[in-house]
């Protein structure tokens, strides 16, 4: 019997089950408890694995139970095929009911505050049993499709540059989103009209942190006019924040436009007439390559779509 049919005839999901949750926990008798088993049928359990693959999959470090390179394989398999299952039983769900289902989002909290609830308010009045996770993600960019990659969100929304390539990643752009600078309608700049990027140097900004692309293309902008940027205020992606302090009139801020067209803030503030000397950025869906997605996953994306439409036309 060679290996592939020595597998196939042996593995079962509960083996994959059990490697999963002892790395989660970093050791036998953790796992045992979480498992509601004896720590010795873990040991047994994980033993015959082993030498059902013929190789070792878990070595114990003083930190506790840690993945050899041959575990750490199978492992990415075994979160894929658990992944495809859960989807399996979604699809499943969704067939005896179109109407109700989950879907996990995740997107930084610009977008959430403008796209993410126009597309859930549509979305909850065409299928008002649906239900929307959303997870914050970070924004720091070799971090912020983590949570897509290790499969705890369906799909992210976010702003990317272009080109865009990733093995693992597909961005499906929804619109081009042009930053607006931006003030409390009781600012002194609000009913300016001749003055530009230079002019507003010296005052009180709201920045996103450095290191983050909403900060890189402020950045971009100001350098575009050979400027310094401005020294920041306040340093934050919060928008409830920026709804707090913009309407007072003493800050200035880059807002997206799909923020503005979207989102409450635009009642609140006046978009200043002073170019931005950047080019729209792609606001894009990304999903994983090869994976499957729940019907529900796929209905949010087409209300995405619609939602988007108004600004895909404005390019």
């Amino acid at each position: 019997m060679d290996v592939e049919d020595r597998v196939s005839r042996r593995l079962k999901l509960s083996d994959l089950r059990l490697l999963l949750t002892i790395v989660q926990w970093g050791s036998m008798s953790k796992a045992a408890a979480h498992l509601n088993i004896s720590q010795s049928a873990v040991s047994k359990a994980l033993g015959e694995l082993e030498r059902t693959l013929g190789v070792r999959l878990l070595d114990r470090t003083p930190q506790g139970i840690e993945p050899t390179v041959y575990g750490t394989a199978l492992l990415n398999r075994a979160t894929a095929i658990f992944d495809e299952v859960r989807q399996g039983v979604k699809d499943i769900e969704f067939l005896a009911d179109p109407t109700v289902g989950e879907v996990r989002v995740g997107c930084n909290e610009p977008i959430a505050a403008g796209l993410l609830a126009a597309i859930v308010e549509r979305l909850g009045r065409q299928y008002p049993r649906i239900v929307c996770h959303m997870m914050q993600t970070p924004t720091v960019a070799t971090l912020e499709y983590r949570e897509l990659r290790d499969r705890h969100v369906d799909l992210i929304l976010a702003r990317i540059k272009e080109p865009f390539a990733d093995e693992e990643l597909h961005a499906d752009i929804l619109f081009h989103d042009r930053l607006h600078v931006v003030a409390g309608k009781q600012s002194k700049w609000a009913a300016r009209r001749a003055f530009g990027l230079a002019d507003l140097i010296d005052e009180a900004w709201l920045l996103p942190p450095a290191g983050t692309l909403p900060r890189s293309l402020v950045e971009e902008a100001f350098h575009a006019r050979g400027l310094r940027v401005p020294r920041a205020s306040v340093v934050s992606l919060s928008f409830n924040l920026y709804s707090s302090l913009l309407p007072t009139g003493r800050y200035l801020a880059a807002i997206p436009e799909s923020v503005l067209r979207y989102g409450s803030l635009r009642s609140a503030v006046k978009v200043l007439a002073v170019e931005f000397p950047i080019q729209p950025t792609p606001i894009a869906i990304m999903t994983l390559k090869h994976r499957t997605l729940s019907p529900v996953a796929r209905l949010f994306i087409e209300c995405a779509r619609e939602v988007a439409k108004p600004l895909a036309k404005s390019r």
